[in-house]
This record gives structure tokens, sequence and C-alpha cells, in this order.
């Protein structure tokens, strides 16, 4: 089964949703520090409801400490990034894989991205009424469920 990772994560609420999806999916959640709030924060609770008990949930100081239990543990390490040429939909998941995500701010910086075993992304529509070329990037939380359910749906096509 795929894990999910933030890198420092900024936002309680976009945090406790991907703790919600998580806990619906029974996928781990791995939070890689400093994170951007207190782990007791009100709406962090709140945004994940009732589900933290159902969340498998694994603290890591830094990202030396995530990078040591990650290579201790095995599995490649996947980052979404809008730097990421291949789209998430033609990249073949494996369930062992680590599913990175940047901060909500200003995504994963040069060290995470150079470590990674592949760096995705997430292919979205550019506007051409929008004078910049349109949306930047997608909520955290909205990208977690985009790319974690097309890896669980390719785990279950497998034979």
């Amino acid at each position: 089964m795929p894990r999910v990772v933030l890198y420092q994560p900024q936002i309680p609420p976009n945090t406790g949703n991907v703790a919600r999806t998580c806990a619906a999916t029974a996928q781990e959640l791995h939070l890689v520090g400093p994170l951007g709030f207190e782990i007791s924060d009100r709406t962090l609770r709140r945004a994940g409801l009732d589900y933290w008990p159902y969340v498998p949930l694994t603290l890591h100081a830094d990202w030396p400490a995530f990078t040591g239990v990650q290579g201790r543990q095995g599995g490649r390490l996947v980052a979404l990034s809008a730097h990421g040429i291949t789209p998430y939909t033609a990249f073949r998941f494996q369930p062992d894989d680590w599913l990175l995500f940047g901060r909500e701010s200003d995504g994963l910086p040069a060290e995470p991205l150079q470590r990674a075993d592949a760096v995705l992304t997430i292919p979205m529509r550019r506007s051409r009424h929008h004078p910049e070329g349109g949306v930047r990037s997608l909520n955290l939380s909205v990208a977690v469920g985009v790319v974690l359910f097309e890896a669980l749906r390719q785990e279950a096509d497998r034979p």
C-alpha cells in the first residue's frame, strides 16, 4: 500500500483533510517537520474530525530523519511537483511507493526532488483568459486524493 508523505505542511486544515483521506483508505501518513503548526492544533483536529484514531501516523522531526526511515523500509520515493514532466496517470505505481507532497506555499525544495526516484505532475488546463496562464497548483489535500486514488486503482487492477 502506498504511503502518503507531507513535507513540512503549513496549513492545519489541509493536513487534517489528508489525514481523513488516509483514514478512509487505510494508508499511512508521514509528516516531515518542521511543521507549520502544532500537531494538537484545533483546526487540524477539526478537519480530521473523529478519524484521527484510524490514521497510521508517523511524525519525522526533519528530512534526514524521514529519509533514514524510508531507506530502511525500502520502496520508491515518488515526488509530486508542478515542475515534474511525467503525468501521474502515465506512471506505474507500486504498492511500496512513498508519495511525497510539498509545502503549500512553495512545493518541494531541491533536495527532496533530487532524491526522488520519480517526479510526477498533475496536468492542469491552462487558461488563455488568465494573464499568468491559469492555476499554478491544486490544494494539497485535493492533490493527495487525486494521486492516492490513482495508485490504489492501479493496485486493485493488478492480477
